[in-house]
């Protein structure tokens, strides 16, 4: 079965490939030809992703997924939430209005743990949500479809350590621990990590119902 995830990321891309295995043909935005940036104004993680799948889907009439994932930390009242990858950026926004917001997994990395200082407090959470629009025919030509939206979460506790470990994964995964581990998700590696991280456990939900087409 093919059905399009609507990212260009590739960690994202190796990530859902190897969760869904070869049941599924999992292609790009790249792959359907589309590079421009897909709007992301939504307050919330469920907002993102359903706003990404609709764009794809409108203007591609194709049945496809997004995502969007958020590191959650108590201490900070759920922050950085749904501004997790562009959490550094924001801040510099906010003191210099010709700033531009950008992805930066180490200044990310760097406010939040500058942020949490030596709070003893380091529950978080990361929770990622999937919006899937399926395309289904409603008579045997094809000539009439509608739409159908699901949607799947995904979430692992831990915590956040006091200082980044380990070279793998990617974004926040040097400075998340996962309950039931001592490492990071960045020292454990892909083979444990798309077993037991939030895109993991929102994935499966999603590959259980692509079996039952």
């Amino acid at each position: 079965m093919k059905i399009v995830f609507a990212t260009n990321n590739e960690h994202k891309l190796s990530e859902i490939r190897a969760i869904l295995g070869s049941s599924f043909e999992v292609v790009s935005l790249a792959d359907i030809g589309c590079h421009e940036d897909i709007p992301e104004t939504g307050t919330t993680l469920e907002e993102n992703a359903l706003m990404k799948a609709e764009y794809i889907y409108n203007k591609y009439h194709l049945s496809c997924f997004a995502d969007d994932t958020g590191l959650e930390v108590e201490a900070l009242d759920g922050a950085p939430g749904v501004y997790s990858a562009r959490y550094a950026s924001l801040e510099s926004v906010a003191s210099d209005s010709q700033q531009t917001l950008s992805h930066d997994s180490e200044a990310n990395m760097a406010r939040l743990l500058r942020e949490l200082a030596n709070n003893n407090n380091r529950k978080a959470r990361f929770r990622t949500v999937i919006a899937l629009i399926e395309k289904k025919d409603v008579c045997p030509c094809g000539c009439t479809s509608i739409k159908l939206v699901h949607k799947f979460e995904g979430i692992v506790n831990g915590e956040i350590t006091r200082e980044k470990s380990g070279a793998e994964g990617f974004g926040y995964d040097p400075i998340f621990r996962p309950d039931g581990y001592d490492k990071t998700f960045a020292e454990l590696g892909a083979d444990i990590k798309n077993q037991i991280s939030h895109r993991a456990r929102a994935t499966q939900k999603l590959a259980e119902y692509l079996k039952t087409l």
